[in-house]
């Protein structure tokens, strides 16, 4: 079973994704978007992050840096969200995926799929 960890400051959108996830089957973290997300990837060592660009006083694009510039956390796959479209931006910074808010739900399972089947 593939493990997610869940980067999101919007408890109702967490609350959605861990129902959505648990019934597909996936084993689901969630991140404290206040903590220091970098050493609870370490910790929790999941096959790959959802993580919203916004994140309370973080940055989600300054954590994906962040992550990337880790060597033990160079093959983590990261998908990131946002209400805007920062697409380049995310991918420029080191994330594998992006998904434009709102999205439907089989559009982030496919991209979860895409490396874990």
């Amino acid at each position: 079973m593939a493990k997610i960890l869940l980067a999101e400051d919007d408890h109702t959108m967490i609350t959605l994704l861990q129902t959505l996830l648990n019934m597909e089957g996936f084993e689901v973290a969630v991140a404290d978007v206040d903590a220091d997300i970098p050493a609870l990837v370490l910790r929790e060592q999941p096959d790959a992050m959802f993580m919203d660009v916004h994140l309370g006083q973080h940055s989600g694009m300054e954590v994906v840096e962040s992550i990337r510039n880790d060597p033990q956390l160079a093959d983590l796959r990261i998908i990131m969200t946002s209400g805007l479209n920062v697409r380049e931006e995310c991918l420029r910074r080191g994330a594998n995926d992006f998904l434009l808010k709102p999205f439907m739900p089989d559009d982030l399972l496919a991209l979860l799929r895409k490396n874990n089947p």
